[in-house]
């Protein structure tokens, strides 16, 4: 590979006049064949790089003060919040970004962290000792860890690692407070195992078995004695989902959120003794994304997942009615925390308009209080439009929705439009913020949308799992459909189209880009698949089976057939667009091999293709200087290929 500093050289004349007057990449960058990015570009569009957002993480246990992630450097680290509207007091001075942590639930003398390594998700578990800043290791600094939940008593944090083996999620319990008492507690067999919660005694802990998107179970553990008992025998083997779970205070049952007898993820209560399910949000023909018990076990808050817009409700459990709550701003609610011995209840919330900030509801009074205001790097916008629902019909009929973000009114005639597909495929746009991407709207006059083709979660069960194995090539056909519904839309141009996508959503980008050549003009690949088969056979071996559920099991022969005649690898020759690949060098999921590949391949017959890596990232760039060049590149892309001219 070039450094693209040698690459901006040979590119501009005189070279080093011109190299000056580009934007340079950070040292962590490798490049190939990128056009030299014009310094006034960048300037430009740097304060749409400033906004920041500050998602709450837990309350102290003690104070009415919350722990917060948010980025004042170049990646998220922990802070508190002592008051609303108070100072953020940075807690952690990681170089690595760290987005979630908690108090010890007693005492809060000290709190735990979760942090990896150049974004290679083999996660470790720290102490900080809040009184001098000691930070102590409390992993192996080898395998992955990961979640980490407390039980009431404060001694004990139980949390999932694949330490056995390189592979399989056991189960492992610590008293953060001395390390030497790190022990594996449950065994399991396979991966997708996770902890969820324990009993108020402190003896029970309650798993949960992830097999695939529409698959899991929930179980009951012993931690002396590694016993294992599944609490949802009854849908054993059945395309049932249990996402989340927590026991009652009383010990007698469990709360929890399932598919059972609905095409809906639906919040209930099982029954330990008799395992009788009672539905507790019926009237909500919704999924239920997540919920929280308070802390006397007298209040449910939970979040519907209302046609993407994220809705907060609480009801009494004594009397499963649900509490009239005052108007909370439209957007997308999540991370409920309940603070210790009251009913305010905490979360994050952003919308279009706004990044995600901290907010607690107070579920006695009535009272909505926002903790924190994050900056937006001096952009107004609250003069952004909402984004727009809108539906278009798929090959077969189906009903496809997604969300159109139009740019500034002051941009007249038919506008170039940018397609942005989400990853997973099990994830799901919705209308959040778009952050640094709002420049497209702003400044270019770009249009951007959001599908949800199928395969992506919040339309029910069988939507979800409508695109598994081969019935992917029917959800490849979803983004022709949608560009069918461009072709007759007022206000879009047809001939300026871009499609971009991150992971999954790079994969789908690399199938337009071949199946659909002559009706866009240039793709993104972000940490995308370019061939399902090699995928599997190099991804992280702990999640390789829950992904082999999705796109199938490579080594049947009718799968792979499959798998290599759809696969963008095998139909370069199709791609004939100007292409942009970006991946991170050590990307425990999609492995840098599927970059190289495709990359390699598309050059080979003349299609311009730009490269950009970055050494110290995994799957997406985290660190901020990292992101921004991307964003300046990816703009350079779209100003060249997209806004200056149809495509031929």
């Amino acid at each position: 590979m070039r450094c693209l500093t040698l690459l901006l050289l040979g590119a501009m004349s005189p070279g080093a006049a011109a190299a000056q007057e580009s934007y340079q990449p950070p040292a962590t960058l490798v490049a190939e064949s990128l056009q030299a990015i014009p310094r006034d570009l960048a300037d430009q569009a740097a304060r749409y790089t400033q906004s920041r957002q500050a998602r709450l993480l837990d309350w102290h246990p003690l104070r009415r003060e919350m722990l917060i992630a948010t980025r004042f450097g170049d990646v998220p680290q922990l802070h508190r919040v002592t008051s609303p509207g108070g100072d953020r007091r940075q807690v952690t001075f990681q170089r690595e970004p760290i987005a979630n942590g908690s108090y010890q639930p007693v005492t809060g003398r000290y709190l735990v962290f979760r942090r990896d390594q150049g974004g290679d998700e083999f996660f470790q578990l720290y102490r900080d000792d809040l009184g001098d800043g000691t930070i102590t290791l409390l992993t192996d600094g080898k395998s992955r860890n990961t979640g980490g939940v407390w039980n009431r008593q404060g001694t004990a944090l139980a949390y999932e690692s694949t330490r056995r083996n390189g592979t399989e999620t056991d189960i492992w319990v610590i008293d953060p407070a001395n390390p030497a008492t790190d022990r594996m507690a449950v065994q399991v067999d396979g991966t997708g195992w996770f902890t969820l919660d324990w009993s108020a005694d402190g003896r029970t802990l309650l798993l949960g078995h992830a097999i695939s998107a529409n698959q899991s179970e929930l179980w009951l553990a012993d931690p002396t004695t590694g016993a294992l008992t599944m609490l949802t025998a009854a849908d054993s083997g059945k395309l049932v989902s249990y996402p989340a779970g927590a026991f009652a205070r009383n010990g007698r049952g469990v709360y929890l959120t399932t598919d059972r007898g609905d095409e809906f993820t639906r919040l209930g209560y099982m029954d330990l003794a008799t395992r009788k399910l009672q539905v507790l949000s019926g009237s909500i023909p919704w999924d239920v994304d997540e919920f929280a018990l308070s802390d006397d076990g007298t209040l449910l808050g939970f979040v519907a997942n209302e046609n993407g817009f994220g809705r907060l409700h609480v009801l009494g459990t004594a009397t499963g009615r649900e509490l009239r709550l005052p108007g909370i701003p439209e957007g997308l609610v999540d991370g409920l925390v309940w603070r210790k011995g009251s009913h305010e209840l905490g979360f994050s919330l952003s919308s279009s308009r706004a990044p995600a900030d901290a907010w607690s509801l107070d579920a006695t009074t009535g009272r909505l209080t926002r903790w924190t205001e994050s900056e937006t790097g001096g952009l107004g916008f609250s003069t952004l439009r909402a984004p727009e629902l809108i539906r278009w019909p798929a090959a077969d009929g189906l009903m496809l929705s997604g969300f159109l973000y139009r740019p500034a009114a002051r941009f007249s005639g038919p506008r170039p439009v940018v397609i942005s597909i989400h990853g997973g495929p099990e994830g799901q746009s919705r209308p959040d913020f778009l952050g640094r991407w709002n420049y497209l709207l702003n400044e270019l006059g770009v249009a951007v949308i959001l599908p949800n083709i199928r395969g992506s979660t919040g339309y029910g069960k069988s939507y979800l799992a409508s695109d598994n194995g081969p019935k992917r090539e029917q959800a490849y056909g979803d983004i022709g459909a949608l560009l069918d519904w461009i072709d007759g839309r007022p206000g879009l141009d047809p001939a300026r189209i871009m499609v971009m996508g991150g992971s999954y959503g790079g994969h789908m980008t690399l199938v337009t880009a071949y199946r659909y050549a002559d009706r866009i003009c240039c793709a993104v690949d972000v940490v995308g698949i370019s061939n399902l088969a090699t995928f599997l056979e190099n991804t992280s071996s702990y999640r390789r089976d829950l992904r082999r559920v999705e796109y199938g099991d490579e080594r049947d022969p009718a799968v792979r057939g499959f798998m290599e005649r759809t696969a963008p690898l095998n139909n370069a020759s199709a791609i004939t667009r100007p292409l942009f690949v970006v991946q991170g060098a050590n990307d425990p999921r999609v492995p840098r091999s599927e970059a190289e590949q495709i990359t390699r391949t598309v050059r080979k017959q003349g299609t311009p293709v730009w490269y950009l890596l970055g050494l110290d990232e995994g799957h997406g760039f985290q660190k901020k200087s990292n992101a921004d060049f991307q964003f300046y590149a990816t703009l350079a892309f779209v100003g060249k290929y997209l806004v200056g001219e149809a495509r031929p």
